[in-house]
């Protein structure tokens, strides 16, 4: 099939509004999670990434990163999330035996919980997923508003300019 260049400009410019209008809004709606596993999620995330004077997880919304990783991108770590999951409430249970659920948990409670099950497969995955949705390309579903990026003091731009140097001298 045969695409001119200027239906090819015309669809990029659609596709790039798209995710503009996307990042605008910001995620609506989980797809993997329901809301009460997107809440023990969080609670987690929200440990590994606090919220102090700076944002943290929960305001770039690293749970819907997750959320969206896991039926897009990395859609075969689903059965890493169930079962890791369900070795943390495992964990929870025994820990704090009066406790129904981690978003529950006291931040102490959450910290100990996580520092129980830190060595874990799971718990490096979590990690690694809460620090891509913290600073990832907000087109993903964290970062929202660029928080990440703005703590790191970067600034995403269409055009960068390149940097000069010994290449560039007039001979």
């Amino acid at each position: 099939m045969d695409i001119s260049r200027r239906d090819w400009f015309l669809a990029s410019i659609v596709a790039w509004e798209e995710i503009a209008s996307a990042q605008k809004i910001g995620p609506s709606a989980l797809h993997h999670f329901d809301a009460k596993t997107a809440a023990e999620i969080e609670a987690l995330v929200e440990q590994i990434l606090p919220s102090d004077e700076t944002p943290g997880a929960r305001e770039a919304g690293v749970v819907y990163f997750i959320d969206r990783a896991l039926t897009t991108f990395d859609h075969d770590r689903q059965e890493d999330y169930r079962q890791g999951l369900r070795e943390v409430q495992a964990r929870r249970q025994t820990l704090f035996p009066e406790s129904q659920s981690i978003a529950k948990l006291t931040e102490p409670q959450c910290i100990e919980l996580l520092q129980a099950v830190e060595r874990s497969d799971f718990f490096q995955l979590l990690r690694f997923h809460t620090m891509a949705g913290f600073l990832g390309n907000p087109s993903y579903g964290g970062n929202r508003d660029h928080v990440g990026w703005k703590l790191i003091g970067f600034d995403h731009k269409m055009f960068y300019q390149p940097p000069f140097g010994y290449y560039d001298k007039e001979a």
